[in-house]
This record gives C-alpha cells, sequence and structure tokens, in this order.
C-alpha cells in the first residue's frame, strides 16, 4: 500500500496541472481570447471537489491530527500554517465560482475578474504545496512510522469515498484530461 505523503505529493502533482490549466485559462481571458464557459466552471468545480474536499479533507482529518498526535504542533507551527492557507484558498475558489457564473451570463469584466482571482489561487497553492512537500512531508515521514503511513492512506481511500462517492475521483481526473487539452489548444478565433 503507497504511504499517506506518497499519495499527498501524487496529488500534488494533479493540482499543479490544473493550476497551470487555470493559469491559461487566465492568459486568454486576460487577452480578451473566449473560453468556454464549462471550462472555468469545471476548473472551479475540480479546486472545490478535488483540492478542498479530497486533499484538503484528508489533511485536515486525518493527516493533520495524526501529525499532532505524534507532537507536532497544531497552533503556531506548520499546521497552522496550512491550515490558515487552506481557508485562503477556499475564499479564492469560491471566488472563482462567482466569476464564472458572472462570465456564463455575460457580464463585463468577470472573465477578468476570474483570472485574478486564478492567478492568486495558483501563487497560493503553488507556494503550498512547495511547504507541503519540502518542509511538512519530510517531518512526517520522520515521525510516523511505515505502518502509520499504511493507515492514514487506507483511512484516505474511506474519506474520500465518504465525501466525493464512488467514481467522483476519475471523473474529475478524466475532466481534468480535457481541460488541459482544451487550454493547451490555440484559441479559436
Amino acid at each position: 500500500m503507497a504511504q499517506a505523503t506518497a499519495i499527498l505529493r501524487h496529488e500534488h502533482e494533479a493540482v499543479g496541472h490544473m493550476l497551470g490549466a487555470a493559469e491559461a485559462a487566465a492568459g486568454r481571458l486576460e487577452r480578451n481570447e473566449p473560453v468556454r464557459p464549462e471550462v472555468l466552471e469545471n476548473i472551479q468545480e475540480f479546486f472545490a471537489l478535488f483540492v478542498d474536499q479530497c486533499h484538503h479533507g484528508k489533511e485536515e482529518e486525518i493527516f493533520f491530527p495524526a501529525l499532532a498526535k505524534r507532537g507536532l504542533p497544531v497552533e503556531g507551527g506548520p499546521i497552522a500554517v496550512m491550515l490558515l492557507e487552506h481557508e485562503e484558498g477556499r475564499e479564492l475558489v469560491a471566488q472563482l465560482g462567482d466569476f464564472a457564473r458572472a462570465y456564463a451570463k455575460g457580464e463585463a469584466g468577470a472573465g477578468v475578474a476570474w483570472a485574478r482571482a486564478a492567478r492568486r489561487y495558483a501563487r497560493l497553492l503553488s507556494e503550498h504545496i512547495w511547504k507541503e512537500n519540502s518542509v511538512l512531508f519530510p517531518m512526517a515521514e520522520g515521525i510516523l512510522s511505515p505502518e502509520e503511513q499504511n493507515s492514514l492512506a487506507a483511512e484516505f481511500e474511506r474519506l474520500e469515498i465518504d465525501k466525493m462517492g464512488a467514481g467522483t475521483h476519475e471523473r474529475l481526473h478524466a475532466r481534468m484530461a480535457q481541460i488541459l487539452k482544451e487550454v493547451a489548444a490555440p484559441a479559436a478565433r
């Protein structure tokens, strides 16, 4: 079985791909190039479901408490920073949803507002992922036994099904592939 930190790192790779897609869509919007409203909505849905409910859910409900039990402080340490950044991310994802709906209605300025929020979210999450991969996960690997890592990984799997439902993970990854393909293609003129 994969270890908990390996699962979280692997999920970071998918998040990184979608952050790239969000930035590509933002670039198009900033250049006043068309982006299908569904693309903006699907990017936001990925961030809301996969990043927040699934990935951050695993960290907040399972991983961080396990680290706290092993002595890593929740207040004033790396866990506190991660939790604060999760909250900042939630606010930006909510903005992405609002701006995506406004863009779909044709509201002036909504595309540029979506782009600004997407760039702030991408910057926040990129830095957040670096902190977890470079600081928090190595700390965790030093204090969690392989058995604890395996147990956490099994809990991750249960949480994912409980929070998102069976098949949602696969659906989101398939949609991610479609989004990446669409935003990588040259804009239609």
